[in-house]
C-alpha cells in the first residue's frame, strides 16, 4: 500500500461522516462510456454532438433523433455495480459514510446497495409522461421504437426519462440534500469526475473540513486544492481500502 493510500485509509478510519462525490468515473469501470471523451465515434453516427441532442430544446423539436441516441448510447443493458460502488455501500452500512453524491444516472450506486443517493442529474431507471404524471420503467422507452408514447387511456404524451438535460436546473431538493450532506461532512471524497460539469461541479465550494480527497485516472484543475490527490483508477483505489 503506497503513502497515498495508507493516507486515505487512516482518514476513513478516523472520520464518520463522509460523503462522496462521484461523476462518469465510477462507472466507466461498470462498461458504462463517458460520452464526452468520444464525441469523435458519436459524431460519425449522429448529426450532432451528444451536448445537443441531450439539451432540453433538441428534446423538444427533434424527439425522434432525440430518442435514437438515448437508446443507443444512454440505456446500458447488463451493467453492474464495481468495486468502487460496492466498497461505498459498505462504508455506508458501517455508518461511516453518510450520503453518496452523483452526477451519474445509472442506477449503480443503489445496485451495489447504497440507500443514501443523491441523484444530481436524475436516473434513467425513472420515467414518467409529463401530460398524465404516470410513471414508467426503462422498458417503457428502452423496447419502443420511435417515440415512446403514454398508454394512460388516450393521453399518449410522449414518455420522457427523469433525467436532467442540458438547459434544465437541477431539482432544488436533490441539492438542498446534497448541500446539506456535504456541509456536515468531515471527509469528502471525490471521485471520476474532472469537476468540469455545473453547478454541480460547485458543490465543493460548501465543503468546510480539511480532509478533501480527490480521486481521478486523470489530474484535474482542482487537484491543487485537494488535501490528497490520487491519480489513480477508482475501483483501483477502492479495492485497497478495508472497511472497519
Amino acid at each position: 500500500m503506497n503513502d497515498k493510500i495508507a493516507t486515505l485509509q487512516q482518514w476513513i478510519d478516523e472520520s464518520s461522516r463522509i460523503v462522496f462525490f462521484g461523476g462518469a468515473g465510477v462507472s466507466t469501470e461498470s462498461g458504462i462510456p463517458d460520452f464526452r471523451s468520444v464525441d469523435g465515434l458519436y459524431n460519425q453516427q449522429y448529426d450532432y454532438p451528444p451536448e445537443t441532442i441531450l439539451s432540453h430544446t433538441f428534446f423538444e423539436k427533434n424527439p425522434g433523433e432525440f430518442y435514437r441516441f438515448y437508446r443507443d448510447k444512454m440505456i446500458i443493458e447488463g451493467a453492474k455495480p464495481n468495486p468502487a460502488h460496492r466498497k461505498l455501500a459498505e462504508l455506508e452500512a458501517a455508518g461511516k459514510l453518510t450520503a453518496v453524491v452523483t452526477q451519474n444516472i445509472d442506477g449503480l450506486h443503489q445496485a451495489a446497495g447504497s440507500k443514501n443517493v443523491y441523484e444530481l442529474h436524475g436516473s434513467t431507471l425513472r420515467n414518467y409522461c409529463p401530460r398524465c404524471g404516470k410513471k414508467f420503467p426503462i422498458s417503457a422507452i428502452a423496447e419502443s421504437k420511435g417515440l415512446p408514447y403514454c398508454d394512460n387511456g388516450d393521453c399518449r404524451g410522449i414518455i420522457r426519462p427523469d433525467v436532467v438535460l442540458y438547459e434544465e436546473a437541477l431539482d432544488s431538493e436533490v441539492m438542498a440534500g446534497a448541500v446539506s450532506a456535504i456541509r456536515q461532512a468531515d471527509m469528502l471524497i471525490i471521485g471520476g469526475t474532472s469537476l468540469v460539469v455545473y453547478p454541480a461541479a460547485g458543490l465543493v465550494n460548501y465543503y468546510r473540513g480539511e480532509r478533501l480527497v480527490l480521486i481521478n485516472k486523470s489530474s484535474t484543475s482542482m487537484d491543487s486544492m485537494a488535501n490528497l490527490a490520487i491519480n489513480e483508477p477508482i475501483g483501483a483505489v477502492f479495492s485497497q481500502i478495508q472497511v472497519r
